[in-house]
């Protein structure tokens, strides 16, 4: 029988760690978010914002040029670049621990072009996370996923995003299936659901059990992934299964915890928590 470790709470002391006291943002994560046009900035801003208050050294959002005063006046710990401005996108593609592709990008050659941006210039160490409406656009061009670079890399799809990735029918996807699945693909999946699943690329595989109707609004996904980012650019001494497992644990904890209190949970409102609570298991 196929097995899904439930993830517990104890992850999140194994992970978060105090910091060093000599120490500076370079040692906690260079963040490239890479999404939000026009019409879709605040998704843009708040995987941005989930990555800052989650602890990421240095962030910086590549998004669509309307979206830069919103992010500054949101957000003006986070660097802005253009995402029209492929030389400034390439230098800091080349410097970056961890990119997010996707949140608001929206489908269009402009999303394919920043894709073979990204697929030519990331480094081999380079974790790139694939979110959101990036997800469809690599499964709408079978070309593009035959040029995915060697490097971690994290799809954080919804159900129906992976049945259009994978091909498997949301009722046809079983832990067994969706497994079979992401190893061919050779990278981790965070299948985002009741109980969201991850299946990890070292062929481990792991769920929540906590979160809820409370947190189903927009821009939670998005959270996420700047929380994932943040975790994986900062806590470098745990195993990379460890880290993903604390992070998606994180998310859904805090909306756990607020829903005592609240009819819904906004993903504002989950950023806001995260220094405190992160604060909450260091031993």
């Amino acid at each position: 029988m196929f097995y899904l470790k439930q993830i517990s709470e104890s992850v999140l002391k194994e992970v978060i760690k105090k910091r060093p006291s000599v120490s500076h943002k370079g040692d906690y994560g260079r963040i490239l978010i890479i999404g939000g046009n026009e019409n879709m900035g605040g998704a843009a801003i708040m995987s941005a914002s989930a990555a800052v208050y989650s602890g990421a050294g240095l962030v910086t959002c590549a998004s669509a040029p309307e979206n830069r005063s919103a992010l500054h006046a949101r957000l003006p710990e986070a660097m802005f670049l253009d995402y029209h401005d492929f030389s400034q996108i390439i230098t800091v593609i080349k410097s970056a621990d961890v990119i997010v592709v996707g949140p608001g990008l929206g489908l269009s050659q402009h999303t394919n072009k920043l894709f073979a941006l990204i697929f030519t210039h990331i480094r081999q160490q380079t974790t790139l996370i694939i979110d959101g409406s990036a997800i469809t656009a690599l499964a709408q061009e079978p070309k593009l996923l035959k040029t995915i670079p060697n490097c971690p890399i994290i799809y954080t799809p919804h159900q129906a995003e992976w049945q259009r990735l994978s091909g498997i029918e949301i009722a046809a996807q079983t832990p067994q299936v969706n497994q079979s699945i992401q190893q061919k693909l050779g990278a981790t999946v965070i299948l985002k659901k009741h109980h969201t699943e991850i299946y990890h690329a070292d062929n481990s595989s792991s769920k929540i059990m906590i979160g809820g109707p409370y947190m189903a609004t927009g821009g939670m996904g998005d959270t996420l992934t700047g929380i994932i980012a943040a975790f994986i650019g900062q806590f470098k001494a745990s195993s990379a299964a460890d880290v993903l497992d604390a992070a998606v644990y994180l998310h859904s904890l805090i909306p756990t915890k607020l829903s005592h209190e609240k009819y819904v949970v906004l993903p504002s409102d989950i950023i806001s928590s995260l220094p405190q609570v992160m604060h909450n298991y260091l031993v």
